[in-house]
């Protein structure tokens, strides 16, 4: 017969490790305050009485061929997971409240061709009955609960023997093998693991819905996000209609892929050509506005970046950066006074990147230096030209990866020229493109072209 007891600990909410001892600073993460108590009815480990599990082959698991991932029919999610949901799979879906998370989850269901059991924390089942009938959802094999206690939901799967599970969300979840309410670090670490070993040993795949904070993480131990396959991001802003859904971490497919929808009144919508989506409202012949190649994962995408040079008329010159990392500004800033002469440290600075991107690749500098120089000269730079490019502190311009994509993606879209680093050149395989591809070795080559032509 097994014994209970209560066992005491310390959880840290920003690493997840547990500790025997309260510390004013978590000893494995040095983030101070973020050890709480908390108190987990365990029982005594026995012996595995003959049931323990054989090993398994690689051989036989792969003797049928490639192990095969279940598409959604949405391909922009189909994209970022790297194929489809695999079965076994745990799956971290975070974003802020009223991003679409919800609705994409339900979404996906129709696309799959087995049962799946969707369990709501959230909301009661006519909410999630009316939310289906907005999404225009009537599929038989979906089974509904609202139920909250981790336990009951696991009794729930052994009658419904879904393929996959949506839990909505991680946060309202709780176990009674805890001492302290839903949310709490150490709930949301107990149930992942719980709905982690379903995962694994049921073959089971089950997609959580987390909630972020306002740093942009998921709420509760980042251990959550270690433990879980492929964790997922839905970014956007709710004033605007256009969502970004990031894979921040993906063992079965690229990281940093990235796939755009649109929010309307049925629900997420695909789109297919994003760069195109992003373009679309752009101002032509005006200054400080740039086209840039970015790359997220293995898509190419055409993003705008704005720049506003003006006096500063209230004391201290403002330096404000959407989309880009502020010390990389700073930094770009500095190169164009010390570099090329050009006297902003007066002038008041603003950056944004169309779209609500925010980007760290170095590749950006070019772009965002031309787009300073351009607002700051009040020179147009031509609409059919697009910059890409690293820029180092003496000016010169390094290589970027990935460039023949970014070229191909310009030249789609009808770009005629593209301004890369003069090093890129000699790596190109193929230079036979229809789009002009132009090197140069430094920033101030760049710009005697742009604005002497």
């Amino acid at each position: 017969m097994s014994k209970s007891k209560i066992k005491t600990a310390y959880l840290c909410s920003s690493c997840g490790d547990q500790f025997a001892k309260w510390n004013g600073q978590c000893p494995s993460c040095n983030e101070w305050g973020t050890l709480a108590e908390y108190k987990v009815n365990t029982k005594s480990r026995s012996k595995s009485n003959g049931q323990t599990k054989n090993p398994s082959s690689l051989v036989d698991i792969l003797k049928d061929g490639e192990v095969k991932s279940q598409k959604t029919g949405i391909h922009e999610l189909d994209r970022v997971l790297g194929g489809g949901i695999l079965s076994g799979s745990m799956i971290l879906l975070g974003g802020s409240p009223g991003i679409g998370k919800s609705t994409l989850a339900l979404q996906l269901i129709p696309g799959l061709k087995y049962d799946v059991f969707y369990v709501s924390a959230e909301e009661s089942e006519e909410q999630l009955a009316l939310r289906a009938k907005r999404l225009n959802i009537s599929t038989k094999n979906i089974k509904l609960s609202t139920e909250n206690n981790i336990e009951i939901i696991i009794d729930q799967l052994t009658l419904t023997k879904p393929k996959l599970l949506i839990i909505d969300s991680i946060q309202n979840i709780y176990s009674d093998n805890v001492e302290s309410i839903a949310g709490s670090p150490s709930q949301i670490r107990e149930c992942g693991q719980q709905l982690l070993a379903i995962a694994k040993q049921s073959k089971i795949s089950v997609i959580v819905i987390g909630h972020v904070t306002k740093e942009g993480i998921i709420a509760g131990p980042r251990m959550l996000e270690h433990m879980v396959d492929t964790v997922l991001y839905l970014e956007g802003d709710s004033k605007f209609d256009h969502r970004i859904l990031r894979s921040i971490k993906n063992r079965f497919g690229t990281t940093n892929e990235v796939g755009i929808f649109q929010m309307n009144e049925v629900g997420l919508e695909e789109v297919a050509n994003p760069s195109q989506f992003f373009l679309t409202e752009r101002t032509l012949e005006v200054s400080g506005s740039v086209i840039f190649p970015a790359l997220e994962g293995t898509r190419p995408l055409l993003i705008e970046i704005q720049a506003l040079v003006s006096n500063a008329n209230f004391g201290t010159p403002q330096r404000n950066s959407n989309g880009i990392d502020y010390k990389r500004l700073a930094m770009l800033l500095a190169v164009l006074e010390k570099r090329i002469g050009m006297n902003i440290g007066a002038k008041d600075v603003f950056i944004n990147l169309v779209g609500g991107f925010h980007i760290s690749d170095p590749s950006t500098d070019l772009p965002v230096i031309i787009a300073i120089a351009s607002s700051a000269k009040d020179f147009t730079i031509s609409n059919n030209t697009v910059l890409v490019g690293e820029v180092g502190l003496s000016g010169e311009l390094r290589s970027v990866p990935n460039l023949d994509k970014r070229i191909k993606e310009s030249e789609a879209l009808g770009f005629s020229s593209i301004i890369i680093p003069k090093s890129n050149l000699k790596r190109l395989k193929n230079l036979d493109y229809k789009i002009s591809v132009l090197g140069f070795q430094n920033v101030k080559e760049v710009l005697n072209h742009l604005f002497n032509n």
